[in-house]
C-alpha cells in the first residue's frame, strides 16, 4: 500500500495525503495522476482506475486544502473560510461514485470528479454529523493527521501507533532514561 488510512474517515485520510504539513518541506502523497488514482483505489473510493490527469491532481489538492481549512476551523471553533466552503460544496454537488452489483460482487467505478465528490460528501458528513466532536489532531508535532477518536474515554493521542505513537513513546522513554542517569551521578 502506498497510502496510509489511520483516521477512520475517507475525507480525513485524504487531508492526510499532505504529511508533515508544518515542516519546512511537507511530503505530498498526491504528486502525480498515478498517485491520485492509487489513493482512490486504496481508500475504497473506487475499485478501478479513474484515469486521472494532471488537472485532476490540481483539483484534488485544492479540495484537500479546502477540507483541511474547514476541519481546522471547526477544531478551533472558528468560522468557516467562505472559499473553502464553496469549493467543498461545489465538489459535493457532482454525482458521487456509485457502487454497482456485478456477478463477481460489488464494484465501484468513477471519474475523478465523482471520486472527489464522494470525498467532499464524506467531509460534509463528518463536519455536520455526530463524529464532529470526536475530531482530534495527532499529538506528534511532526504529524498533522486529523482523526476521529472513537477510543474509550476519547483518550487516543496519535493518529496511529505506527509510526506516531511509537515514536513519541520511544522518545519519552529515552528522556526518562537520560533523566534517571543524570540524577544518579554523584
Amino acid at each position: 500500500m502506498e497510502h496510509a488510512f489511520p483516521s477512520g474517515a475517507v475525507a480525513l485520510d485524504f487531508v492526510g495525503t499532505l504529511r508533515a504539513r508544518r515542516n519546512a518541506v511537507p511530503w505530498d502523497m498526491l504528486g502525480s495522476p498515478e498517485s491520485l488514482d492509487s489513493w482512490f483505489r486504496e481508500s475504497g473510493t473506487t475499485d478501478g482506475g479513474t484515469n486521472c490527469k494532471a488537472s485532476d491532481v490540481e483539483e484534488a489538492v485544492a479540495l484537500r486544502e479546502a477540507i483541511y481549512l474547514l476541519v481546522t476551523a471547526r477544531l478551533a471553533n472558528e468560522s468557516y473560510d467562505e472559499e473553502a466552503l464553496a469549493l467543498v460544496n461545489r465538489a459535493a454537488s457532482t454525482p458521487p461514485a456509485i457502487p454497482q452489483l456485478t456477478p463477481a460482487g460489488r464494484r465501484i467505478e468513477a471519474t475523478p470528479q465523482q471520486a472527489l465528490s464522494s470525498v467532499a460528501r464524506d467531509a460534509i458528513d463528518i463536519l455536520s454529523g455526530v463524529d464532529m466532536p470526536l475530531l482530534k489532531e495527532c499529538a506528534n508535532p511532526e504529524c498533522t493527521q486529523i482523526y476521529i477518536d472513537r477510543s474509550r474515554g476519547a483518550r487516543r493521542e496519535w493518529c496511529a501507533m505506527d509510526p506516531c505513537g511509537n515514536k513519541i513513546k520511544a522518545a519519552a522513554y529515552r528522556a526518562r532514561k537520560r533523566a534517571g542517569k543524570a540524577s544518579v551521578r554523584p
